[in-house]
């Protein structure tokens, strides 16, 4: 598995995560589910500070595995045209 590869995946997770996190915070706003989350000691504020590390996290992974990407495109047209040059 590539580190692009492994970027992006990170990247996906976190931001699944993150939207997960901050529903779950709406439920607890709401008065759904209080007692769950009260009984994992999860506050709103727990919820919501999870859900934006995670977004961070999201923005992060997908900024490097872009800039990655980006450093490997002139790699592959330098290692093209030197092959074209010795043909």
């Amino acid at each position: 598995m590539g580190h692009f590869v492994r970027l992006h995946l990170i990247g996906r997770v976190t931001y699944y995560a993150g939207w997960i996190a901050l529903a779950c915070g709406g439920l607890v706003h709401l008065n759904i589910a209080r007692a769950l989350f009260l009984a994992m000691s999860m506050s709103k504020r727990n919820l919501f500070e999870l859900s934006v590390v995670c977004f961070l996290i999201c923005i992060a992974s997908e900024l490097r595995a872009l800039a990655l990407k980006e450093e490997e495109v002139p790699r592959e047209m330098s290692t093209t045209a030197k092959r074209q040059a010795a043909a």
